[in-house]
């Protein structure tokens, strides 16, 4: 069966280290830090003005003052400190956050992300998100495989107005887990550099099967399961698929 909402995010936590700074985006991502490995401690920063974010309060504990990028309220860890939007963001843009785990919309097989507006609905503005995919080393994507008409949202190309160009470094469904690599020089829809980045699958969900991946994905990909690092629990070895190349 799929992933649940915490075990994704569990997945994603394994992509932390002591000491790293991290920018947790709103939905799923924000319950990574339930997840952390056992000696890991990171430092939370949110792109509102707050660095050292704590757990999310108990019910009657709420100080409406501190709240987050996607204004729920949170706790400070002893010495969080607060600042500007302009300080905040100058983290962000000088790249001293270290990765960032967002929500999307869409992802291509490129890589791209599209995570900030559906065209003719209400948008408060576009936040964070284009600042963070421009100067964050690592961008990890978490979100349900397909919308909620079941359309695909790893796709070929995103139909949406694009957060960032060629931004993401791994994806984690419901399904599947995903990384964005350079598929090497030559290779079809290269760029100037002779490079294209593309999709290697890398671990499916226990019990969802290559077939069912394939048919909730409009992206082509490459599958290399047979990695050390993939997420326990998850199958790490399976035959090829129809369709699509094994990885050498």
């Amino acid at each position: 069966m799929p992933w649940d909402r915490d075990e994704m995010a569990a997945i994603a936590a394994a992509e932390l280290h002591d000491g790293d700074y991290v920018n947790l985006g709103i939905g799923i991502p924000t319950l990574v830090a339930n997840h952390l490995p056992p000696g890991v401690s990171i430092t939370l920063q949110s792109e509102n003005g707050m660095l050292g974010i704590g757990p999310f309060p108990l019910d009657g504990e709420e100080d409406a003052d501190l709240i987050n990028a996607g204004k729920q309220t949170v706790t400070a860890l002893p010495g969080a400190s607060y600042f500007d939007s302009a300080t905040s963001f100058a983290m962000i843009r000088g790249g001293h956050v270290d990765i960032a785990i967002l929500g999307a919309l869409e992802v291509s097989e490129t890589g791209d992300l599209a995570n900030w507006t559906v065209p003719g609905k209400l948008v408060k503005g576009m936040g964070g998100a284009m600042d963070l995919v421009a100067g964050t080393p690592r961008i990890v994507v978490l979100m349900d495989h397909v919308a909620r008409d079941g359309s695909p949202k790893l796709r070929h190309a995103c139909g949406l107005p694009l957060t960032g160009q060629g931004v993401v470094d791994r994806i984690i469904t419901d399904r599947a887990v995903f990384d964005v690599v350079d598929l090497g020089p030559g290779a079809a829809g290269a760029d100037a550099t002779g490079l294209r980045r593309g999709l290697v699958l890398r671990a499916v969900a226990p019990g969802v099967t290559l077939d069912e991946v394939r048919d909730a994905t409009e992206a082509t990909y490459v599958v290399g399961l047979a990695v050390p690092d993939a997420p326990a629990g998850a199958t790490t070895r399976t035959p090829t698929r129809a369709g699509h190349q094994e990885e050498a």
